[in-house]
């Protein structure tokens, strides 16, 4: 049987690449397995509606469905009947609300649990009062269905749980054989609900769940083997003081604002005045000291007293301050004599005649010197060091205006070349209007954009019935904004600025998205060649988070927004340079939204002098996140995108949640998560399943990038809040640790960190190294003592010192992103939190330039697969596809389903693509410098639920070689780690020839009809010798490292 076949790429039943994670241990027995899922049923026929509703979906018609082609070799008794489809089915309108109309009532919950046929005909009026059945999970994960039936081991256990790849639908997951099928419950336009079947089979309809469970409880209905016994949903323990409470000093959480959730989209208008803040008064001995002024802080510690005692007994100077500058300086000593060697050496290239002091000065021995001595020396190296620039500077001048003079009178062989100047290009397009527009209804929308690099203006024409033209020119510095539309491809909105700095934003639907894209180009050039101003490619971003306590801030928190306090800071110089992005977060925050973002504004204001333009704020009771920028980067931010989740008491209050904020700083994209979750020590599983739904449920960032989590869709996420993870140790151990500023004992038993290690939560996600003490629960008005004991109805209830108030980031690989500071401020103290801060130093893509100039609409890249392999963690043994995303492509590809797949451990499966079932990917430019900041993400989805098994992204960045090269990457959904993939690529218009010649078969969509016994008449070609465990391991490590990823081969070539 093919799922018992087995591949030396298992050693010793482990798959490849999965090191010491949670997987190994699974695979090993270490933990509880679940057991084999198997698609399909025999049969199958979907209805018209089925079909009609998928084509709607995926744009594709669908001939059919078709049950899964392994069924047919595995099944013992197959049966006629129901079985999965691949067509996807439209979302239900009604949501959640839908389980109303599909409860069970009472008499058919008793027979179906009982393995026993119910009573058919129980209406809908009969099953509206009927609480949901315990067979039903509602939002219960593909994963987590696996696990539950696997520990229920025996043939006929079954469950029902939400698709995840259609809104409204219900996936039937039932054990056989230690193999679980899953099956697609739909509802059709009537809104009754059949089993996915395949072509030519009846469709059997019903009113409710409980209908359908009942039919299939009885043996020969066309399922697998007959529904016996019910998994029953899992109850969390019950928990003293369960009910979730702010962390304050109130006993109950603060009542919300009048909308339980807002968002205000930029620009918000002019903010009213605040007062200046006041400076600090905190003395500076009393501030924790960090890089080079900790010999300043000991020194005013302990040895300004000596010095104090030596004044008053008539001394004129100080030896304890003058040894702790020249301990200070002493590596200045080194550093200088390193940038005096390297100007001796330029300077000799202007004149031959080398300078006597700074030689003497790099060849005299240094012997023991006082402290006063060596303070004298450097200034004697600084003071030659200045002189010596000054004389480099003018030897340099007069040596190149000498050879100015006595050159040739020919120029040299480049300058002889005029610049090539770039023709006035031209664009058809039509102007994309909405029916409110009322004033552009029945004129012609077709306009002539015409680009004028070298005169730097863009006109639009438009030609009129009467052959009469009407044209509109804009010079470059009034084109404000290009926004690409992430929904459509060749969609441009272009905001231009009109009188008295108002603007005007016009859409524009191109050709193509290759013509979309060259005009961006032409634009970019001119606003280059005409503008001052450059692009950045780098750019600062500020992360504060804090809980206010449900009390107002102090006047002065200038301490939090400059990176002032404990922990790793900024410097004294780099602290006054202002950020280009800051992102505030709280929680338990009374202020309202416009008085709160008005005092960011305003301390901003009176920190930078620069009036800081909101973009955003969304704000879920108080919990809020706020996002400004600097001005001149107003017209670089586009979609902005803002979404709550709440998860307090059953998900309902929103006194515990997370509110987001995602947009697109030119071609980068940005998600900020800021959320609250449970408290209290012993609810490390509710905080846990609290960031899997915030995860699952946030709302934000490209929509045609749903398939994937918010933690693959954004270039940059940096997530942040309250995550009230708390430390696992005895109070008292806790405060003499914390007492003698020794961390790294409670780092180690930080209960975020233990569930990161075990992959529970923050898959991937990076945290800067903490330095500092941890942020809560203080004393209010003090940061000296923990107030950790807090007297409740019930009793006296602790709460440990713990780091609950963090910031981490996930970023795709091989971008640049670095944490300059990481810490928490110490003298403010309203709240029993102190709030934390965090800056980071982001690269960010612009608008891409050819240095090439502009390449022709002939020119064509191409990537092209030889193979991919995937190891997803699951017990089925259904056939799956891979689609594949990119800002660089038209619009998304799919696979066709994997034509090999084995199994040598019943929890995972290895699935294989050969060249045949894959796609070759057409980017949008053939420019190498282009595709080199492009990234792929890619999504591993079953045949027969069109659900994902596993999602990843790979960088094209080191990917680029002559040869073919490999990529090997983790797999993972819903925040779980599920396997993993890897493949061979390469490219070129020849091989891409010769790969159209071999292919027989047309394109087919997964979800098209394939003819019976298709799959097992094309052999895959012979694949390469599997690498060895050696190999495998070198190249995990490789990847764990941080290392740069295997290559991808992208070369450009002629279109075919």
């Amino acid at each position: 049987m093919a799922g018992q076949d087995h591949c030396g790429v298992w050693e010793a039943g482990l798959p490849w690449g999965l090191g010491g994670s949670r997987l190994l241990r699974e695979c090993r027995g270490q933990l509880p397995r679940g057991e084999e899922v198997e698609a399909g049923a025999a049969g199958g026929g979907g209805c018209a509606a089925n079909r009609a509703a998928s084509a709607a979906e995926h744009g594709t018609p669908i001939p059919g469905s078709v049950p899964p082609a392994d069924h047919q070799a595995r099944s013992p008794a197959p049966v006629p009947g129901p079985g999965p489809s691949v067509s996807a089915e439209r979302p239900r309108a009604d949501g959640a609300g839908r389980w109303a109309r599909a409860a069970l009532n009472p008499a058919l919950a008793m027979a179906s649990a009982c393995g026993a046929p119910g009573p058919g005909g129980a209406g809908p009026g009969a099953a509206l009062g009927s609480p949901a059945p315990a067979w039903y999970h509602r939002d219960l994960s593909r994963a987590a269905a696996e696990e539950l039936l696997a520990r229920a081991g025996r043939d006929g256990s079954f469950l029902v749980r939400d698709s995840e790849s259609v809104a409204g639908a219900f996936a039937l997951c039932v054990l056989y054989q230690k193999h679980v099928h899953t099956y697609r419950i739909l509802p059709d336009g009537e809104d009754f609900l059949a089993v996915q079947t395949s072509q030519g089979v009846p469709v059997r309809r019903f009113q409710t769940l409980g209908e359908l469970i009942g039919l299939y409880a009885q043996p020969n209905q066309g399922l697998v083997c007959a529904l016996l016994l019910p998994v029953e949903r899992e109850r969390e323990p019950d928990l003293p003081d369960d009910r979730d409470a702010s962390d304050g000093e109130d006993e109950k959480p603060p009542l919300p604002p009048r909308s339980g959730s807002t968002s205000i989209s930029a620009p918000l208008g002019p903010s009213s005045p605040l007062p200046a803040p006041e400076t600090p008064t905190t003395p500076a001995a009393e501030s924790a000291p960090n890089g080079l002024s900790t010999v300043s802080h000991e020194y005013l510690k302990g040895s300004y007293g000596l010095d104090l005692e030596a004044v008053r007994g008539g001394a004129s100077n100080l030896p304890h301050l003058t040894r702790t500058l020249a301990t200070s300086c002493r590596r200045l000593h080194s550093e200088v004599d390193k940038v005096l060697s390297g100007l001796e050496i330029l300077s000799k290239v202007f004149d031959q005649q080398s300078s006597p002091m700074v030689t003497r000065l790099l060849q005299q021995q240094n012997p023991p010197q006082t402290g006063e001595q060596e303070l004298e020396s450097l200034v004697l190296k600084l003071s030659v060091l200045k002189d010596f620039l000054s004389g480099i500077q003018k030897k340099a001048l007069k040596a190149l205006q000498d050879m100015s003079s006595t050159a040739p009178s020919t120029p040299l062989q480049p300058s002889t070349r005029k610049a090539k100047t770039i023709p006035v290009q031209a664009f058809e397009v039509k102007l994309d209007v909405t029916l409110g527009d009322l004033t552009k209804i029945g004129k012609s929308q077709k306009f002539t954009l015409s680009v004028d690099v070298e005169g730097g203006r863009l006109v639009l024409l438009r030609r009129q019935r009467d052959s009469q033209e009407d044209w509109t020119t804009f010079t470059h510095d009034r084109i404000r904004q290009l926004i690409k539309s992430q929904r459509v491809q060749n969609k441009l909105g272009v905001v231009f600025e009109k009188e008295k700095d108002r603007t005007q934003r016009k859409d524009f639907i191109f050709v193509s998205a290759r013509k979309r894209e060259a005009f961006c180009q032409l634009l970019q050039l001119m606003k280059n060649k005409h503008s001052k101003q450059d692009e950045p490619d780098m750019i600062s971003v500020f992360i504060g988070t804090w809980n206010m306590g449900s009390v107002p801030p102090p006047k002065n928190v200038t301490s939090w927004f400059t990176s002032k306090g404990l922990g790793k800071t900024l410097d004294e110089v780099t602290v006054t340079i202002p950020h280009d992005i800051y992102v505030f977060g709280t929680q338990e925050n009374s202020v309202g939204d416009r008085e709160w973002l008005d005092l960011l504004r305003g301390s901003l204001k009176e920190l930078t002098d620069l009036d800081y333009r909101p973009i955003a704020m969304q704000s879920l009771w108080n919990i809020k996140v706020a996002v400004l920028v600097k001005p001149e980067h107003e017209n670089r931010i586009s979609h902005v995108s803002t979404s709550s989740v709440k998860t307090g008491i059953a998900n309902t209050l929103g006194n515990k949640g997370a509110v987001g904020v995602s947009f697109m700083f030119n071609g980068t994209s940005f998600g900020f998560v800021n959320c609250h979750l449970t408290s209290g020590n012993e609810k490390t599983a509710r905080r846990n399943q609290n960031y899997l739904d915030i995860l699952r449920l946030l709302s934000l960032g490209d929509r045609q990038l749903s398939a994937f989590d918010i933690s693959l869709r954004f270039t940059h996420l940096f997530w942040f809040g309250d995550l009230n993870y708390r430390l696992d140790m005895d109070i008292q151990e806790i405060l003499n640790y914390i007492s003698r500023k020794e961390f790294e004992p409670l780092l180690r038993v930080d209960q975020l960190n233990l569930e990161r290690e075990k992959h529970k939560v923050f898959l991937r996600f990076s945290e800067e190294e903490i330095s500092f003490p941890p942020t809560y629960r203080y004393e209010r008005g003090s940061r000296d003592t923990y107030a950790w004991h807090k007297q409740k109805p019930t009793g006296v209830r602790t709460n440990v010192p713990s780091w609950c108030d963090r910031i981490l980031w996930k970023s795709y690989p091989e971008t640049h992103i670095i944490c300059n500071s990481y810490g928490c401020t110490d003298d403010i103290v309203t709240s029993d939190h102190s709030p934390v801060f965090g800056t980071f130093e982001v690269g960010v893509t612009s608008q891409f330039i050819s240095k090439k100039g502009l390449s022709k609409t002939s020119d064509q890249a191409y990537i092209e697969f030889e193979s991919i392999e995937a190891i997803v963690k699951t017990a089925s043994r259904t056939k799956f596809f891979i689609e594949f995303y990119s800002t660089c492509l038209e619009e998304y590809k799919k696979s066709f389903e994997n034509d090999a797949q084995s199994s040598d451990n019943i929890n995972f499966l290895k699935v294989q693509w050969s060249s045949r079932q894959l796609p070759t990917l057409k980017p949008i430019l053939a420019d190498i410098e282009y595709l080199q900041d492009q990234h792929l993400l890619l999504t591993v989805k079953s045949m027969d639920g069109y659900e994902s098994y596993g999602e990843c992204v790979v960088a094209l960045k080191s990917m680029i070689g002559s040869t073919a090269q490999q990529f090997l990457t983790f797999l993972s959904h819903r925040g779980e780690e599920t396997g993993n993939i890897r493949g061979s690529m390469k490219s070129g218009s020849a091989l891409i020839r010769m790969r159209q010649e071999q292919r027989a078969k047309p394109p087919l969509c997964p979800e098209a009809a394939r003819s019976p016994g298709q799959g097992a008449a094309s052999q895959p070609p012979e694949r390469p010798p599997v690498h060895s465990p050696s190999y495998l391991k070198n190249q995990r490590n490789h990847h764990q490292l941080g290392g740069p990823q295997p290559h991808l081969e992208l070369l450009p070539g002629r279109s075919p």
